[in-house]
């Protein structure tokens, strides 16, 4: 089986809350809801591909310094195993607004499990949920 590594980011503002991206309609599990992020590229460190997706999808900069790396997900769908190292963000530069169509929502850790996620994304919750 393909394992695809994917990199995303739990950005926490200045209220404790976590930003949440929705899968756009067209798009394999739309309308769920995720944390930002996306497929490392060959050649590509996790972090310089977290970098390079918030700056392609939401319009933010930030830097390695600030990304913390917090847990994984490895879960096997049909067709694909997925590995996913979730990054803590405190700081960037810039107001994430959405730029490939995506809805954006800024949630509190304990609102996290009344949206429903991608089942690689579920077992991230309690422990994000802890640690804020």
């Amino acid at each position: 089986m393909k394992i695809v590594l994917v990199s995303a980011v739990a950005l926490i503002d200045v209220d404790g809350r976590v930003l949440l991206a929705q899968r756009p309609e067209g798009k394999s599990m739309a309308g769920l809801w995720e944390f930002p992020g996306g497929k490392v590229e060959p050649g590509e460190t996790p972090e310089a591909a977290l970098i390079r997706e918030l700056e392609e999808e939401l319009g933010i900069d930030t830097w390695e310094s600030c990304l913390a790396p917090l847990t994984f997900a490895s879960h096997a769908y049909d067709d694909f195993h997925l590995l996913m190292p979730l990054y803590a963000c405190r700081k960037w530069k810039g107001i994430p607004q959405s730029r490939e169509g995506q809805e954006l929502k800024w949630v509190r850790a304990a609102e996290l499990k009344n949206h429903p996620m991608p089942p690689a994304d579920i077992p991230l919750i309690p422990l994000l949920r802890d640690w804020l």
